[in-house]
């Protein structure tokens, strides 16, 4: 990944722009400080793919499309409370 001052970035803006495109992602700088990054667009749309909320998969109307693993056989243990 190239790293690009702001002032450089401005300046060669249509290059930063080809370099996103052909190189990938593009670090640009200001001050000194790591500040933004230039993508390409399927890169930013597969980084916007929201994963569902836990909210969404407990209001599921099927456990078809969850991936639920399949539970082991767990022995209880028995514990007297009261002797």
């Amino acid at each position: 990944m190239k790293i690009w001052t702001a002032q450089s970035a401005q300046a060669h803006f249509s290059e930063l722009l080809r370099a996103s495109i052909t190189q990938g992602a593009q670090l640009i700088t200001l001050h000194g400080k790591e500040t933004a990054v230039l993508v390409p667009i399927a890169e930013w749309q597969r980084l916007q793919q929201k994963q569902p909320s836990l909210k969404s998969l407990l209001l599921a109307t099927s456990t078809a499309e969850l991936d639920i693993p399949e539970r082991g056989k767990q022995q209880r243990r028995n514990i007297e409370l009261f002797e």
